[in-house]
């Protein structure tokens, strides 16, 4: 029985009443507690299911415009309470959104199309997001949000950290900061149970090693990034952070549309040119959507990621990253040639300018509507023609929180297992 009226992405409002809802019916059992504040004085809440010292700790809303997380952790605490084995010697602890400002910002969050997805899209600056901000931050300048997410990191010492993600249209993944053998099968079975591809050759974890199907595990700390340009490296990022105690972070991507191209593991006959291409896309796009913000804001690139407000601190952020990204793309040889690789990198470069266009419309919406036209006709074009390449087709919400639910409880009882006694 859910804990909301009907499935959907459960809003930080509704996932705080729900979890307060749960704590009420089992007091014993669960607490619910603030462990933080935002930036703008927002809470953010940790509620936890027993009082095991092994722990597992669940964060979600950590990127703010992927809302699927939200509904997986209610679905996880409600199960981690109805399923005494699961906390027999666990307890289990969710973080319930790592960024709520974020959220704030991104409206669309049960969009009928890419379209009115992106009408509503917002997704911070790379130092602003709390996952990633350790990465291209001094620790004198975290964000309140990363110190919360360290500190419950450092208190509970979890054996397992996940976090959950999601894409606009793709297929799932895993990412794993050390190697958990035995979860590429479950994780699999369920992808295809729930008609969900599994994304081979994601852009995110080119050229790690393959731990199965769709999971991959990060590098060590000497291999050399596959995109030396993008200024953020996930080895730093508060993932890693679970290491200092033993553990490790698993890291599950579920997409609101699934995809084409990104689940063929057939070499692609000509991968290079393909890349070159898309480079060269890349900067057109992009080039389009600077040229419509110079004149609407003369000078706005000058401070590309650190002025203004926080929409157009994240578009001038996202183009600042282009020419490097479209480098990156025709410098080095492929470190994945199949189709997979080559659809999931499409994406990649398709979301870049597009996402750039959606959050400048907002932004200049009423201070400049012609510009904001403008670019509202590129968003609602680079929509269509996203949705139309890939045969965008929608997940469930219900298939979306099922299939990451499936994983975290695989992830938890493999990393438990391998881990023996000693973790945690």
């Amino acid at each position: 029985m859910s804990l909301l009226p009907e499935l959907r992405h459960p809003t930080v409002a509704e996932l705080v009443s729900s979890s307060r809802a749960l704590t009420a019916r089992r007091p014993g059992l669960c607490v619910l507690r603030q462990v933080g504040l935002s930036r703008a004085g927002r809470p953010l809440h940790l509620l936890s299911v027993g009082h095991a010292r092994r722990a597992v700790l669940v964060v979600a809303g950590a990127h703010a415009n992927e809302p699927a997380g939200g509904g997986t952790l209610l679905a996880l605490a409600r199960r981690v309470v109805a399923e005494r084995e699961l906390r027999d010697d666990t307890s289990w602890h969710f973080l319930l959104c790592a960024d709520p400002d974020g959220a704030s910002l991104h409206t669309a969050t049960e969009p009928d199309s890419l379209y009115d997805y992106h009408l509503g899209f917002f997704r911070p600056a790379g130092r602003e997001q709390p996952e990633w901000a350790p990465s291209v931050l001094p620790p004198d300048r975290l964000p309140p949000e990363t110190l919360a997410l360290t500190g419950v990191i450092d208190e509970l010492r979890p054996y397992l950290q996940v976090s959950l993600h999601g894409t606009d249209l793709g297929g799932s993944w895993v990412q794993l900061t050390r190697d958990v053998p035995g979860l590429a099968e479950p994780f699999g079975k369920s992808a295809a149970e729930l008609h969900i591809p599994v994304e081979t050759g994601a852009s995110d974890a080119a050229g790690w090693p393959v731990s199965g199907p769709g999971v991959r595990v990060m590098p060590a700390a000497e291999a050399g990034p596959v995109y030396p340009s993008l200024p953020d490296d996930a080895r730093h990022s508060t993932w890693y952070r679970p290491h200092r105690y033993g553990g490790l972070t698993a890291v599950v991507e579920v997409p609101m549309w699934a995809g084409g191209l990104v689940d063929d593991p057939e070499p692609h006959p000509a991968p290079a040119e393909a890349l070159r291409h898309l480079a060269d896309r890349l900067l057109r796009d992009a080039r389009e959507v600077r040229q419509v913000l110079e004149e609407a804001r003369p000078g706005a690139m000058e401070g590309a990621g650190t002025a203004g407000g926080p929409l157009l601190r994240a578009a001038t952020w996202g183009l600042e990253l282009v020419p490097g990204l479209a480098g990156d793309l025709v410098r080095a040889r492929p470190p994945d040639g199949t189709r997979a690789y080559v659809g999931s990198v499409d994406a990649f470069t398709r979301r870049v300018p597009l996402r750039a266009a959606a959050m400048l419309r907002r932004e200049l919406r009423e201070s400049d509507p012609h510009a904001a036209a403008r670019l509202e006709h590129l968003v609602a074009l680079w929509s269509d023609s996203f949705a139309v390449h890939f045969r965008a087709r929608r997940v469930s919400v219900a298939h979306q929180v099922e299939h990451q639910v499936r994983t975290v409880v695989a992830a938890a009882l493999h990393a438990r297992a391998n881990a023996g006694t000693g973790a945690g």
